[in-house]
């Protein structure tokens, strides 16, 4: 597997207001490799990844909003930015680094914290525990409960806690029967986090 190579896309390219410039990019497409910026997600959300030598991926973060991603940030090799959603980011040339501290201190701890869930165990804590994350990063308050407002499917899910996709369905499934989430179009809804904790301890 190889990164896409990058072409300036100006169309794509604006600056707003005379202040950052900002691209545009759409569901599953790659954010190009440099070391030399950094983004600001505006809107949409990322997973940043990596794979093994037998073609495994491995997911090693979720980026919304907020948050900032970069090529820089990381020594892991190989390493992609991917879309989920289609995203708004702005363009952080690397002599504006130092405005950012808050960010970067947040993606250290969202890294770290994610981090601690992967190696939880049994698998239905570590589940349980992802989609909180999820919903605390991605959530939107609705009638039912919080909506993990992020299209994020069951092989993906895997990937992140290093267990099968046939093993997240069956636990999803096993939640959704115990009153702890429910499944709405292709999202998440967590009916109440206290029941969700409840039912994976």
């Amino acid at each position: 597997m190889s990164f896409t190579s990058f072409t300036p896309n100006v169309s794509n390219e604006s600056t707003l207001g005379g202040d950052l410039p900002q691209r545009l990019f759409t569901r599953r497409e790659l954010i190009p490799p440099d070391n030399d910026v950094l983004w600001r997600i505006e809107r949409g959300a990322v997973r940043t990844l990596t794979w093994s030598e037998e073609g495994i991926f491995i997911t090693l973060g979720y980026w919304g909003a907020g948050d900032l991603i970069g090529y820089s940030l990381s020594k892991v090799q190989p390493y992609q930015i991917e879309c989920l959603t289609s995203v708004e980011a702005s363009i952080i040339p690397q002599h504006l680094w130092y405005r950012d501290i808050d960010a970067f201190l947040s993606h250290i701890k969202h890294s770290e914290e994610l981090l601690s869930i992967v190696h939880l165990k049994p698998m239905s804590l570590r589940l349980g525990k992802f989609l909180l994350w999820l919903g605390e990063k991605f959530g939107r308050d609705v009638e039912q409960g919080k909506l993990i407002d992020l299209n994020v499917t069951h092989q993906e899910i895997s990937e992140v806690l290093n267990t099968t996709r046939v093993t997240v369905t069956r636990l999803l499934q096993q939640f959704e029967e115990q009153g702890a989430l429910l499944r709405y179009k292709r999202r998440i809804i967590l009916l109440a986090s206290n029941k969700l904790i409840k039912s994976i301890v």
